[in-house]
């Protein structure tokens, strides 16, 4: 057993980070969430599975109020972190966010240096209190997304020059820079080739070590390599949610089986 490892909560230890209860999503007078439970896991990797259009991305975005930045979005129902309602009026959504941080789909780094994306999130929070703080946090974070030894010696170099695996890892690099608790991850490896998708899903990973990860994967392969829960999305509803391998091998849902057996999707 390795360290990270051992360091691993037992199975029933695993707290709940957080909790949706009857969550709906309208655009305008479309429904497009409709009444969805679940209880997300910390220090787990969770997968949303689903046909396009099912509503995954949308659910995974009300998880850090993504969907307040949609004019015609509605969020109604209660989304629990630590037991907060995160939805509440005197919750800033910038803080928020620092706490549940995001990676999209198409790798996304701002146009700066390396070392300027990674510190962008703890200087705007306020996070650090000088520039050894904030070289520290910086290296950390790199090494936690496995790209300091490729980066180390071009920190000042622009971001959006590295390749699309590398600008991936440095965007996990600076969600994880604010210390979230909750790592979103919408479709991180579509854009990516089988290497660097390779080297995303190691991370993820370890990072369930230190975050409760929610990953969003048109993968079923993906899915079941890296998650220990999955939630099967459908027209708008979580038809079924459990332990991955009993999704994937016994699922109890008939429309979960056609979906992982191919027959609709």
């Amino acid at each position: 057993m390795t360290d990270l490892e051992a360091t691993q909560p037992a199975p029933d230890t695993v707290q709940t980070k957080i909790q949706a209860r009857d969550v709906r999503v309208f655009y305008g007078p479309t429904e497009a969430i409709k009444g969805v439970d679940v209880d997300i896991l910390d220090k787990t990797v969770t997968a949303f599975i689903g046909p396009s259009g099912c509503g995954k991305s949308t659910f995974l975005r009300c998880l850090n109020r993504m969907n307040d930045t949609i004019e015609s979005a509605r969020v109604t129902g209660e989304i629990l972190l630590d037991g907060g309602d995160i939805y509440d009026r005197r919750v800033d959504p910038v803080q928020l966010r620092a706490r549940v941080g995001m990676v999209f789909q198409k790798p996304n780094p701002f146009p700066k240096s390396i070392y300027d994306n990674v510190a962008y999130g703890p200087r705007i929070h306020g996070l650090v209190a000088n520039r050894a703080e904030l070289d520290s946090v910086v290296e950390q974070s790199l090494r936690r997304a496995a790209l300091w030894t490729e980066v180390k010696d071009r920190l000042d170099e622009p971001g959006t020059g590295l390749s699309g695996g590398q600008q991936q890892r440095l965007c996990i690099a600076r969600a994880v820079a604010t210390a979230p608790e909750v790592l979103l991850m919408d479709e991180p490896c579509s854009a990516l080739d089988p290497i660097a998708t390779a080297q995303v899903e190691e991370l993820i990973d370890e990072l369930k070590q230190s975050f409760s990860v929610v990953i969003v994967t048109h993968s079923m392969q993906q899915a079941a390599r890296v998650s220990q829960k999955t939630a099967f999305f459908h027209l708008g509803h979580i038809v079924e949610y459990d332990d991955t391998p009993k999704i994937f091998t016994n699922p109890v849902d008939q429309r979960t089986q056609d979906y992982i057996t191919g027959r609709f999707g």
